[in-house]
């Protein structure tokens, strides 16, 4: 399920899946680094983000481990020719306990020191319902 980004305050959602769906043409610094999203503890959420490792692209993430798992981080590759790989980079964490998290990916290549890219999203974990 996709869902539009909500710049103005954090994403409230009730379903399992929150699906954050962002490409480098959209990318806007200022805009991501208030990007906010409201998420339950052990309910699974998804951020999809463009990586083109034909370049040596490769986003690596960083975050508090005692409050967000990385459950898995895939590549669909979406180019057809074989001189190039290029996709979308699927990362699907959830929240262990209740909180205020910040969650950081950098886009990295191998020969360099600093990031290319860098997005930031404030993840704010709540306890399930009815607890």
């Amino acid at each position: 399920m996709t869902r539009e980004i909500s710049w103005n305050g954090c994403l409230r959602d009730t379903d399992r899946d929150i699906d954050v769906s962002i490409s480098s043409a959209d990318h806007n610094p200022t805009l991501d680094g208030s990007d906010c999203r409201v998420v339950t503890v052990d309910q699974p959420f998804v951020i999809h983000l463009w990586e083109d490792r034909t370049r040596g692209e490769q986003w690596v993430p960083s975050y508090d481990a005692k409050g967000l798992t990385l459950l898995s981080d895939e590549f669909l590759r979406v180019a057809s020719n074989n001189a190039v790989e290029n996709g979308q980079r699927i990362f699907e964490l959830k929240a262990v306990q209740s909180g205020d998290y910040e969650l950081i990916f950098e886009k990295r290549m191998g020969w360099k020191f600093t990031a290319e890219d860098r997005r930031v999203f404030r993840i704010e974990a709540q306890p399930p319902s009815g607890n």
